[in-house]
């Protein structure tokens, strides 16, 4: 989960920000990375010491069903390219998406497995989709009425209440402010409280970041006015819209995360539960071969400039960090040149 401590070590290759939410303090920024990086060059950001656990809790390893929630002002060309993007995880034909392929990215999320020995699943449908273009709880929320938001969709008739298959994912758009947003958080992840939904249902939120912070959670399509007097400046986004393209990324380290820890006791490092540093943590701000102290790694571009490192359905690019892979004990993508 992006975390306030995890963008403190890594502020030099990437000022993305992600949030672990406790069970005993419910919705605080909290997390902290025990791990410690390799000086091998072979795998970026491998290492021997970084203790990646199995705590018997469940992965989701049946077909999995994405109920997304579109809260405020969204356009369809907006919507459209998010979905491609979750549709392309199971877009493993070569002939839908060559390689590098988002499919490939999300084959390493799959090597995780329950205690049954049940890996997390290739196959992700959108099951749902439900517009709350009202504002129903206004244009700022907090963590708590996150859930509010999932309990008025579910209550609502257009999603189903499903414990075993289902993540739902509330996104909003630029004009929303949400607690901790920019300040410490681009998106998190968690699970319903049943008093507030009715069921305890595994969620994430990512907030559209295009107007208030590209420079913090839309990062490397938007660089902070301290990069730009050295270094590498912005790359241009794939899709040319520097929040989506943004989130699109936020939104690959949520669905990894929630699917190899869904309920918070599944998959992650270090000894506190409810401060866990999971498989997308470990490998923020990396994107390619050769990635770490401020640079993000080798990527792709094409004829028009716009950086990518894997391809969608339908002829889409995006750039998605990588996750880390159980069997290399590093960080790994489909477009690593390894």
């Amino acid at each position: 989960m992006f975390r306030l401590q995890v963008f403190l070590l890594f502020l030099s290759s990437s000022p993305l920000l992600h949030a672990a939410t406790p069970q005993s303090q419910p919705f605080a920024a909290v997390g902290s990375y025990s791990g410690a990086l390799s000086d091998s060059k072979r795998y970026e950001g491998s290492s021997n010491i970084v203790n990646l656990r199995y705590h018997m809790g469940p992965v989701l390893s049946s077909p999995i069903n994405i109920y997304i929630v579109w809260y405020g002002n969204w356009t369809a060309t907006q919507q459209l390219l998010i979905k491609d993007f979750i549709l392309s995880i199971s877009a493993s034909s070569p002939r839908v998406a060559p390689s590098p392929s988002v499919a490939e990215w999300w084959s390493t999320v799959s090597l995780y497995t329950d205690q049954t020995g049940a890996n997390i699943s290739r196959s992700v449908v959108i099951a749902g989709e439900y517009s709350d273009r009202e504002y129903s709880l206004s244009a700022s929320l907090t963590r708590l009425s996150i859930q509010q938001v999932i309990a008025n969709a579910v209550r609502s008739k257009p999603f189903a209440v499903d414990h075993k298959k289902g993540i739902y994912l509330v996104l909003t758009s630029t004009d929303v402010v949400v607690q901790d947003f920019c300040r410490a958080v681009c998106g998190f992840h968690y699970f319903t409280f049943p008093s507030m939904v009715g069921y305890t249902l595994p969620y994430a939120w990512i907030g559209n970041s295009g107007k208030q912070c590209p420079e913090i959670c839309a990062y490397p399509f938007a660089v902070p006015e301290y990069m730009t007097g050295g270094g590498p400046g912005k790359l241009k986004p794939p899709n040319g819209d520097v929040g989506i393209d943004g989130m699109i990324s936020v939104i690959g380290h949520e669905l990894a995360e929630l699917s190899s820890n869904p309920l918070v006791n599944a998959w992650y490092a270090g000894e506190d539960p409810t401060a866990p540093t999971e498989i997308a943590d470990l490998c923020e701000g990396l994107y390619g071969t050769g990635g770490g102290g401020g640079y993000i790694g080798q990527v792709i571009k094409d004829g028009g400039g716009r950086t990518y490192n894997m391809n969608g359905r339908r002829g889409r690019k995006f750039l998605v960090q990588w996750v880390w892979n159980p069997l290399i004990k590093a960080c790994s993508g489909p477009n690593s040149l390894d």
